[in-house]
């Protein structure tokens, strides 16, 4: 009798890859004006279809688990509490759904608040910008 070999397999992701499902699923939360937010420019790039989802997005990946930390812009007279829950499990269920990656650590850094009005009155004239209430497209 012979043996037959073993097929050997292994699933391993790129950081990008979880970065991006991490920014895709932080668009979908209520409050969060910006990733990366503060300057500018990634104001607008929130919105505009070529976006970088994974700007203010950082991942540590290993074979099973996964670190992340986001950098956000949130929008003033929200609960940031209820905000960073809700990034966390939607983040967290994405991440594990999509990818079986465990998420054992998720920081968001709140590095600016603004109205939704200032925020986009800012985005607004910029070049190759959606106007800020269109709602973002994931590719």
């Amino acid at each position: 009798m012979t043996d037959t070999p073993t097929l050997k397999t292994k699933l391993t992701f790129e950081d990008d890859v979880i970065k991006k499902l991490a920014g895709w699923a932080s668009r979908n939360v209520d409050g969060v004006l910006a990733l990366d937010g503060g300057m500018l420019s990634n104001l607008t790039n929130r919105f505009r279809n070529d976006a970088d989802p994974t700007q203010g997005v950082d991942a540590q990946v290993g074979e099973k688990q996964v670190a992340l930390a986001l950098t956000v812009t949130i929008e003033y007279g929200k609960d940031m509490r209820q905000i960073f829950t809700q990034l966390c499990q939607r983040i967290k269920q994405d991440v594990e759904r999509y990818t079986g990656l465990d998420v054992v650590e998720l920081n968001v850094h709140v590095n600016d608040v603004m109205t939704k009005a200032d925020w986009q009155a800012q985005a607004a004239g910029k070049p190759n910008s959606q106007h800020a209430t269109d709602s973002p497209e994931v590719a």
